[in-house]
C-alpha cells in the first residue's frame, strides 16, 4: 500500500483495449496510474492516455516504475512467463486480469461466456436476445469494448461478457450471475506448457467463484466437459444444453425444436429450422443464449423472434459473394481445429478450403473424415505450410501453397466449379501474414469483391 496518501497504484501492464480500460476506470477510482507496454502502442490508445493525462512508457518496462505497485492490470496478451510478470510475483505483487480489475466497481448482473467456439456467436445471441426484451445491456469483454471502459462509461443493468481463458487466468474473486461454457477443445496450447488439462482448469476458473445462487450453462455432448464435472462438482445451479438427449433441466431438441425444462415445465422456444444461424453448433449456441435469456426472465415470444432474426457474426461463416454459383465463405475467425471441424460440417457442397496461419499444436486427424468426403482441394496461406501439407496430402490431390490472400483467392477462383463453396475457414493464428483475424478476413472479401 501507498501510505503517502493512502492511495493504491496501480500498473498496467500492456496498453491495448484492455490496458487503457482499465487505466482510465483506475484513474476515475481514485488510483496513482502507470501504463506500461513492452512493444509499441498505437496512436489511438497514445492519444486517449495523453488525453486522460496518464503517465505511460512505450517499448520498455522501467522495473522502478514497475515493481513498487500495490497492484498490477496484466493485459491479457502477456503471458506468466513475460520476465516482468515473473519478478512481480516473486515480490508478492498481486497480479491480476482487467476482468476481476473491474468487475470490483459495478453491481451489475454479469453473463460471462466463455469456450473454445462458439463464444462471439453466443455473446452477440444474448446480447441481442435481451437487448431486445430489457434496457441496460451492454456487451464487452473479448469483444467490442473492453470491460473495464465499460463500467465506467455506462449506466448497465447486465453485462454480457465473451471471456478467453487468458482474461480468466487472472480473476481471484470475479463472478458471473450466469456462467456459459459453450464446448472445449484443444487451443492455445502453447500458452499452457501444451497441456490440454491446464486450458480446461482455465476455462472453468469461470464458475470457481460460483455459489448456489449463480446459474452454469453447459454443452452437456461435451465430453471433456462430461469428465471435468465428474471430478469438480459446480455448486451453482447446472442447465445443461444437448442435441442428443432429453434432459429434465436444461435444453434439448424435442420433435425439432428447441424445448427448456425448467422448475418441471417444459418450454418450447424455436423450431430449428426457423433459426437465423444455420448449422448443428449455431443450434447449440441458440440453446445457450436461450437458456441464460429465460433465466434472466425473458419472454419466450421475444427469444423466439430475436433468434430468427439475428444477423450473425462477421468473419463466423459470413457469405460474402457467390460468383458463377460458387459461394465464398469467410471463416476467419476459425482459429483452431474445432472451429474448422464446424465450418467444414455446415458445408453441405464440394469445397476449396483455404487454410493455414501460425499453428497452436493443432491435431488435424479430426478433420480426415469432414476432408475426405468434402474437400477437392486445399489452398495452404501461411509462412510455414509444412504441418497443413504432411497432415492432408493423403486426403486432398490438389494441395496448392500461398503466402497472400490474393493469390490464395485467385487460385479458388480458377479452381471452383458450378455449386462449389471457397472456404477461407484457417484452422490457425492469423499473425504470420496479417494483424489479427478481422485483417485477414477483410482481405479475404475484398479479394473476392476484385474477382
Amino acid at each position: 500500500m501507498n501510505n503517502q496518501k493512502n492511495i493504491q497504484r496501480l500498473v498496467v501492464l500492456g496498453a491495448g483495449e484492455s490496458g487503457v480500460g482499465t487505466a482510465l476506470l483506475a484513474k476515475a477510482k481514485g488510483y496513482e496510474v502507470f501504463v506500461s507496454d513492452f512493444g509499441k502502442i498505437t496512436t489511438k490508445y497514445a492519444s486517449v492516455l495523453t488525453d486522460a493525462g496518464l503517465t505511460f512508457e512505450a517499448e520498455q518496462h522501467t522495473e522502478a516504475l514497475i515493481l513498487n505497485a500495490d497492484v498490477v492490470m496484466k493485459s491479457p496478451g502477456i503471458p506468466d512467463t513475460a520476465p516482468i510478470v515473473k519478478k512481480l510475483i516473486a515480490k508478492g505483487v498481486p497480479v491480476i486480469s482487467e476482468i476481476e480489475f473491474a468487475a470490483k466497481f459495478t453491481n451489475a448482473n454479469i453473463i460471462g461466456i466463455t469456450g473454445s467456439n462458439g463464444k462471439t456467436t453466443t455473446t452477440m445471441l444474448i446480447e441481442h436476445v435481451l437487448s431486445s426484451g430489457i434496457s441496460g445491456v451492454t456487451m464487452a469483454g473479448n469483444i467490442g469494448d473492453s470491460f473495464a471502459k465499460a463500467v465506467l462509461d455506462s449506466g448497465t443493468d447486465t453485462f454480457v461478457l465473451e471471456l478467453s481463458s487468458f482474461q480468466l487466468d487472472g480473476i481471484k474473486e470475479f463472478c458471473p450471475k450466469i456462467a456459459v461454457l459453450t464446448n472445449l477443445s484443444p487451443d492455445h496450447l502453447d500458452r499452457y506448457e501444451y497441456s490440454y488439462e491446464k486450458y480446461i482448469a482455465s476455462k472453468f476458473r469461470l464458475i470457481k467463484n460460483q455459489t448456489e445462487y449463480d446459474y452454469f450453462i453447459y454443452d452437456a455432448d461435451d465430453k471433456d466437459i462430461k469428465n471435468y464435472l465428474k471430478k469438480y462438482k459446480p455448486k451453482a445451479q447446472c442447465f445443461p444444453f444437448s442435441l442428443e438427449n432429453e434432459l429434465k433441466q436444461g435444453a434439448f431438441i424435442k420433435n425439432n425444436h428447441i424445448v427448456i425444462n425448467m422448475n418441471n415445465e417444459q418450454d418450447i422456444i424455436v423450431s430449428e429450422s426457423s433459426l437465423s444461424l444455420k448449422g448443428k453448433h449455431n443450434t447449440k449456441n441458440a440453446m445457450a443464449a436461450s437458456m441464460a435469456a429465460r433465466l434472466v426472465g425473458i419472454r419466450k415470444q421475444t427469444i423466439r423472434e430475436s433468434l430468427t432474426n439475428f444477423q450473425g457474426v462477421e468473419h463466423r461463416l459470413e457469405m460474402v459473394l457467390k460468383i458463377n454459383n460458387v459461394q465464398y465463405i469467410n471463416d476467419s475467425k476459425a482459429t483452431n481445429v474445432n472451429a474448422a471441424y464446424f465450418a467444414l460440417e455446415a458445408v453441405k457442397t464440394p469445397v476449396v478450403w483455404i487454410v493455414g496461419g501460425v499453428d497452436k499444436g493443432n491435431d488435424y486427424s479430426e478433420l480426415y473424415k469432414l476432408v475426405n468426403e468434402k474437400v477437392k482441394a486445399i489452398i495452404c496461406l501461411g509462412v510455414d505450410n509444412s504441418r497443413i501439407v504432411a497432415s492432408f496430402e493423403n486426403c486432398v490431390e490438389t494441395i496448392i501453397e500461398t503466402q497472400s490472400m490474393q493469390e490464395a483467392v485467385k487460385i479458388s477462383y480458377a479452381l471452383g466449379e458450378r455449386n462449389d463453396t471457397v472456404l477461407l475457414s484457417p484452422c490457425c493464428a492469423s499473425f504470420d501474414l496479417f494483424e489479427n483475424y478481422e485483417d485477414r478476413g477483410n482481405q479475404f472479401k475484398a479479394a473476392v469483391h476484385k474477382l
